[in-house]
């Protein structure tokens, strides 16, 4: 049954870029999937803004077949009748000097549903872009009681993200502004505070006297895909590291927050990365997948880096000396999201000649997709004579403890901005701190190293973790 406390108040919800990527694969199946579980607002409308010339009709047809490829759910033809009688479309450029279009169609769509419904603007365009549409929604007068969504990267590097800011806040208070990063919307990593402060079993462990090292592994499968343009100006270590791995890093690290609020959480983030130290690039690992040169939209002997490993130390009571690797990559052979935490062995060993696998006899696993849950091995004895210990694993799984779907973490996003809900949106004080403590990697960048497709990388990466290995999928995996 629905809780009627969280169903939005009316809204016109405004995504920009509405005919690329992230809109295709991820919000507007996220949308259609809100609205048919009863979780958008009994009245809203959505305004597709895009620069591609199209009809009203021949967007739908676009957005329908986005859902149909990338929902969980393919359309069925009622409800999209009724989703899709809440779709409109506004081509052409948002900026300053050009905001008619969209302005009328805001206003049409306000006249539509009456008593001033809020207004939530979604950004899902390239980083360039982000200040002139926020002061375009500021001359529009738009911005006014307005939510806005900021995808990710928030900035290039410190410079740009102090910049880019300053000229937001000069248009948007705070309170406004909703810088997205889609990770903190999985569930799995909602359940990291969950799991850590709520078993007493746990929380006492969960510091430098057990644990050995951790390990924050994003493989992707995928290559860059139709996203050239975008990523060859990125790269893995602003795409990924700086905001998903970070992020991840954060809620792992962090000291029990004294509510379960945004400023608590946010301020305990905080003092995580204050205490991290800069990144090393003498302890980091760039790689370039064999052929991405060749990618349509690539630049000419393009430097961009589509892997990148590492490691970073928190200076603090709690993980002094306890490495925290880092990796993610495209063009590797699975994508999977997982934390590691490898503990430490006994002070001696009653069984002798047990082989160590690198993660250590015994280790915690946290998967945050897509197979999510939480496994944890450690050594028992084997059945027969004697005493010959052996490797065991329990594991929990989402699905079949609660049986139920996870909800997809843009949808859970885009719920709580639609409710004001800030708790999972970071703020500009860690994503400022994030780019300092990459900042001498980005300066003086290691070389590049080739690695052929569907391979784990470069092998210099796997020198990263000294006598240990890095986590692949298959040994911890939760089945």
């Amino acid at each position: 049954m629905l809780d009627e406390t969280l169903i939005p108040e009316d809204h016109v919800i405004v995504v920009f870029g509405a005919t690329g990527d992230l809109a295709r694969r991820k919000l507007l199946p996220a949308l259609y999937h809100l609205a048919e579980e009863g979780w958008l607002p009994r009245n809203y409308r959505i305004i597709a803004s895009s620069g591609v010339d199209m009809s009203q009709e021949e967007f739908k047809d676009f957005a329908r077949a986005a859902v149909d490829e990338f929902s969980r759910s393919r359309s069925v033809d009622e409800r999209w009748e009724q989703f899709s009688a809440n779709l409109m479309y506004a081509a052409g450029e948002f900026v300053p000097g050009e905001t008619q279009a969209l302005k009328e169609a805001v206003s049409n769509a306000e006249g539509q549903l009456g008593d001033r419904p809020s207004r939530l603007f979604y950004l899902a365009v390239p980083p360039v872009a982000f200040v002139p549409i926020t002061e375009a929604l500021g001359h529009s007068g738009l911005s006014e009681s307005a939510k806005v969504i900021f995808e990710k990267p928030f900035g290039h590097d410190l410079e740009s993200f102090e910049h880019l800011n300053r000229s937001i806040h000069e248009i948007l208070d705070e309170s406004q502004i909703y810088r997205i990063d889609h990770y903190l919307g999985k569930e799995t990593v909602q359940n990291i505070l969950a799991f850590r402060f709520a078993n007493g079993m746990v929380e006492p462990v969960w510091q430098r006297q057990h644990i050995e090292h951790v390990q924050i592994d994003v493989p992707e499968a995928i290559g860059i895909g139709s996203r050239a343009g975008f990523y060859d100006h990125i790269g893995a270590l602003r795409d990924m590291v700086v905001t998903h791995l970070f992020q991840v890093l954060s809620f792992i690290a962090l000291e029990p927050p004294s509510e379960l609020n945004r400023n608590a959480i946010a301020e305990e983030k905080l003092k995580v990365f204050d205490s991290m130290v800069a990144l090393d690039p003498a302890g980091v690992v760039r790689g370039q997948y064999e052929g991405y040169r060749e990618e349509k939209g690539v630049a000419e002997g393009s430097d961009t880096e589509t892997f990148f490993a590492g490691c970073a130390f928190i200076d603090n009571w709690r993980w002094t000396g306890v490495p925290f690797y880092l990796r993610t990559g495209k063009c590797l052979p699975e994508k999977r999201s997982t934390v590691s935490l490898a503990f430490r062995d006994p002070p001696s060993r009653m069984f002798a000649g047990v082989a160590a696998d690198g993660l250590g006899a015994d280790h915690l696993t946290i998967e945050l997709g897509p197979n999510e849950g939480i496994s944890m091995q450690f050594l028992t004895r084997v059945q027969g004579p004697g005493i010959k210990p052996g490797k065991a694993r329990m594991s929990f799984r989402y699905e079949a403890s609660f049986g139920s779907e996870l909800i997809e973490a843009y949808e859970r996003l885009l719920h709580d901005a639609m409710i004001g809900d800030q708790l999972l949106f970071t703020t500009d004080q860690d994503i400022g701190r994030a780019w300092e403590l990459v900042g001498p990697v980005l300066a003086d960048p290691p070389p590049l190293h080739p690695y052929p497709k569907g391979s784990w990388g470069p092998p210099e990466a796997d020198d990263l973790v000294g006598a240990g290995t890095w986590n692949a999928p298959g040994e911890a995996r939760v089945t």
